[in-house]
């Protein structure tokens, strides 16, 4: 499959003033170079789902939007769909849909149905095959009771589903996706991960997803970038990754005794508190549910929670392999 997406030896440099201390030191600031991104390379094939994660500050979300045309590049070459994004960033905009988890695409005191129609027109879209998108989308994401809600009445949640939608109106080729389940609920996140598959194998979407989800990661992408101080670390399919680095759950078991007393192969205890056991379970060594039938056995367990580790603690297992 050919690339629509190519990057080259891309490199972003930020420059800023540190002063130092004092009159004198803010008369006399010294200028710092930081490197965001330091020579990164990689392809994406057409219809390619690929996650895109590192720490805060890694360098992925510059990646992202020097590949949407929201900043120029200080080095190096990409282009997506064959266009230069920050040359080509009109053309390039009604090719590809992009949704950040933190920032709304839609007007927060029209219903939503007006936003979409607003849309229509800033894309120029012929009305029939627009209307004929908008109803295949409103049905495979539920959106029949909200049209006529303002945006800002909606859960936030309901916003997201609306603002993918909104991504997708005018038929893109590619969707950027930055942090699309952040702040939501499991059930929340849940529906959007579906209904992101979906739409990617129906469409034949080509997706670029950042997360500090790490099911995000492995419910949508069959393939990680991770990228860490401007350099990428990783790039391989996830299925491998998870097999090399995903094979560890998070327990946490409120028990009505002070201390809970579980001793199995590949269970470690975290420090914790009284009634509050934190366990880490390699499930290589130990079957998740093997542990809870282990602690349910000892009785008197009120609430039992299980988690995959913070995408900190994975990204750090990453670097020390």
């Amino acid at each position: 499959m050919s690339a629509v997406i190519s990057v080259r030896n891309l490199r972003k440099h930020y420059r800023y003033a540190k002063p130092g201390r004092g009159l004198r030191g803010l008369l006399s600031a010294q200028h710092v170079t930081v490197d965001a991104l330091s020579g990164i390379s990689f392809d994406i094939a057409q219809g390619e789902r690929v996650a895109l994660i590192g720490p805060n500050g890694a360098g992925k979300s510059t990646t992202l939007k020097i590949l949407t045309g929201i900043l120029q590049p200080s080095g190096g070459a990409a282009s997506v769909l064959g266009l230069t994004p920050w040359h080509d960033r009109m053309a390039l905009t009604r090719r590809i849909g992009v949704v950040f988890g933190q920032r709304s695409q839609l007007w927060t005191e029209l219903p939503v149905r007006q936003s979409f129609a607003l849309l229509r027109r800033i894309y120029d879209q012929d009305a029939a095959v627009f209307g004929a998108r908008l109803n295949r989308l409103v049905g495979r994401f539920a959106l029949a009771a909200m049209l006529d809600q303002p945006v800002n009445r909606l859960s936030l949640g309901q916003r997201m589903r609306c603002e993918i939608v909104a991504s997708l109106l005018h038929g893109p080729a590619v969707l950027f996706l930055d942090e699309p389940t952040i702040g939501l609920d499991i059930t929340a996140k849940a529906a959007i991960r579906d209904l992101i598959n979906a739409q990617a194998a129906s469409e034949g979407l080509t997706v670029v997803l950042t997360s500090h989800d790490t099911r995000d990661i492995e419910l949508v992408c069959e393939r990680v970038i991770v990228v860490n101080a401007g350099r990428i670390v990783v790039d391989q399919p996830t299925d491998e990754l998870r097999r090399r680095f995903l094979s560890r759950k998070l327990l946490t078991i409120r028990s009505a005794a002070p201390a809970l007393r579980l001793d199995l192969p590949g269970v470690s205890r975290r420090p914790g508190e009284p009634h509050l056991a934190l366990l880490d379970v390699d499930t290589r060594v130990a079957r998740i549910e093997q542990v809870v039938a282990a602690a349910l056995a000892l009785g008197g367990i009120e609430d039992i929670t299980i988690e995959d580790p913070p995408m900190e603690e994975v990204i750090h297992e990453i670097y020390a392999a």
